[in-house]
């Protein structure tokens, strides 16, 4: 993914103030040296301020108008024809009666006008939500990690295919205990992964493990950190064997996040789906399997 579509990636999220510290700083300076990013910017801002500057924010569709000016018509023809002979000897009556026959229909008006309101303020308040509820800082920084990697910038400490070899890697570096799983395939099995690495990586004030995996030569980004550092949020979520997992796509690349046993998780992998494939490389493929459901 180039640079300017990462900055059009949050593009939104700059427009609504979104943006701080270091992010905001790199994004303005990518469009002083962008024409292209800063007339994009342009565009989306003028489109933004003309949504907000619209009114009335609401507007009747042609069929509900005439729904009411149907129901006003009828509900005033029905009480004129029932008040004539009165209303023709007194014209106060007359007023009276036509006033009358408008409450049904203003009431009718009034309850479609409210119904309209609160649809379409749900609607803009779900599409809000989702639009400008980023990401958690542990999940952005594992996949940004995941790019590092990806464009040959972050080379490993340890090369090595042994669970056992990079967990012993890790003891004495990292403020936590990390034991990657080993699991054994069944004889005439070919592994679906394959662990290729790792290194530390800075988070926040502490390191984090970084571990790479390839599956079918596709790359699998692993990142731990201790759950006094960063708790998985944000994303859609979904509860498996009591655990909580945060789905999240950045980038256009799968990001699933979780805490588990004083731990918490972050998978980068470009896999279908939410790249649920990627959870075997801590998970056994059988009976251990993550299930992923609702």
């Amino acid at each position: 993914m180039g640079r300017c579509d990462e900055i059009n990636a949050r593009m939104a999220l700059y427009l609504d103030d979104e943006l701080l510290g270091d992010e905001r700083v790199l994004f303005e300076e990518h469009l002083d040296g962008c024409r292209a990013c800063r007339d994009r910017l342009g565009s989306d801002r003028r489109f933004l301020q003309s949504v907000r500057g619209a009114r009335p924010l609401y507007d009747s569709p042609p069929e509900l108008l005439e729904v009411v000016r149907k129901a006003l018509g009828e509900a005033q023809s029905s009480a004129a024809t029932a008040r004539k002979p009165s209303a023709a000897a007194n014209p106060a009556l007359m007023r009276a009666a036509t006033g009358l026959a408008f409450s049904p229909g203003r009431r009718i008006v009034a309850v479609c006008l409210i119904l309209l309101f609160l649809a379409g303020f749900g609607l803009l308040y779900l599409i809000r939500r989702n639009r400008t509820r980023p990401p958690s800082e542990f999940a952005t920084m594992a996949v940004e990690t995941h790019m590092r990697y990806l464009r040959g910038q972050l080379p490993f400490e340890i090369a090595s295919d042994s669970p056992e070899q990079i967990s012993g890697w890790f003891a004495g570096k990292v403020s936590f205990s990390l034991t990657l799983p080993n699991y054994e395939q069944p004889a005439g099995e070919e592994k679906p992964y394959r662990l290729e690495g790792a290194r530390l990586v800075a988070f926040k004030s502490d390191y984090a493990a970084y571990v790479a995996y390839k599956m079918k030569n596709r790359p699998i980004s692993l990142v731990v950190t201790s759950d006094s550092i960063a708790l998985p949020s944000g994303g859609e979520e979904i509860v498996s064997k009591n655990i909580t997992f945060h789905y999240d796509s950045i980038h256009g690349l799968k990001v699933i996040t979780w805490a588990d046993r004083g731990l918490t998780y972050a998978l980068v992998s470009d896999l279908e789906a939410r790249g649920q494939q990627s959870c075997i490389v801590c998970h056994l493929p059988t009976a251990d399997k993550v299930s992923i459901a609702r």
